[in-house]
């Protein structure tokens, strides 16, 4: 029985993956800060894991989903450095390494852009703390040169599936009548649909000709504008009122989150994978509203 190993697997997109890689017969292996499974800082239980593993799949990181303040940004941080650096030296501990490590990352790693789309070789890199993150874990991940493990970074954009994720508040604001546009609702709003994420990862796994980074993201991202007409659509809402960014910003105080999450354009496009033969099953996000709601 092949062997797959899943750092972080206890949230929305591990809990997913463990059942998917389960219905197709693999053994998994779940790493997480619950003493329920292997936990961070049992080295030996990682590398025995990890021996002779057709995959492993980092998805550890504290939740972006709160306010940047020192405390959160450090945890932030340091919860991605620190676990992509214990897996890599687990790996370079192994007698019979995993075949391909794939390490999340995030699409947010691009500039805001509204005026043209982001490729992973054409794509700019933005400024400020997401973004920094995202640099800094990219590199700790790829500093790790691993003769018999092939590398890949999946930047990754807003994960839709119907059991929680980024869905969930905006359907609560859509059902109380608060779903128009946020902002001036011209920014990009790039998604893909966590059933098109877990194929991904299927397709790259048996891909032995593709490594370094790959943007995940569905190839038609919407505006904010259409996002939201598409959500009451979907719930039979007639009307949604529209939030300015000064109500967004007095909104994420009380709520304990960033604006960024809503404001910031990401216009990602998935160039290599397209290229390499991908075919997404959710390539249109009113298919994907349609799914994800019944």
């Amino acid at each position: 029985m092949q062997k797959v190993v899943i750092a972080g697997g206890t949230g929305f997109i591990g809990e997913y993956f463990k059942e998917k890689f389960s219905q197709l017969g693999y053994e998994v292996h779940i790493i997480s800060r619950s003493t329920s499974y292997i936990v961070w800082d049992d080295k030996d239980r990682i590398v025995d894991a990890l021996e002779n593993a057709k995959l492993l799949v980092n998805l550890a990181g504290k939740s972006v989903n709160c306010r940047y303040n020192e405390k959160n940004k450090n945890e932030i941080f340091q919860s991605r450095l620190q676990t992509t650096n214990m897996l890599g030296e687990a790996v370079k501990a192994c007698v019979n390494p995993p075949q391909v490590w794939m390490n999340s990352s995030t699409a947010t790693i691009y500039r805001h852009a509204e005026d043209r789309p982001m490729t992973e070789n054409d794509g700019e890199i933005g400024t400020g703390f997401s973004v920094n993150v995202a640099t800094a874990w990219e590199k700790s991940f790829f500093d790790f040169k691993l003769c018999n493990t092939r590398q890949i970074a999946l930047r990754t954009a807003i994960v839709l599936g119907k059991n929680g994720g980024v869905i969930t508040p905006y359907k609560y604001l859509t059902k109380f009548g608060l779903g128009g546009i946020q902002g001036k609702g011209n920014q990009k709003f790039s998604w893909i649909h966590i059933e098109d994420l877990f194929q991904i990862v299927l397709f790259l796994l048996n891909r032995d000709d593709l490594q370094g980074v790959f943007n995940c993201a569905a190839p038609n991202p919407v505006s904010n504008r259409e996002l939201m007409r598409l959500l009451r659509a979907e719930m039979n809402i007639p009307f949604g009122i529209p939030s300015p960014k000064w109500m967004l910003e007095m909104g994420a105080i009380f709520i304990r989150t960033e604006t960024e999450l809503v404001l910031k354009s990401r216009w990602v496009i998935p160039d290599k994978l397209e290229k390499a033969g991908y075919k997404f099953e959710f390539p249109f996000l009113d298919q994907t509203v349609k799914d994800i709601l019944q």
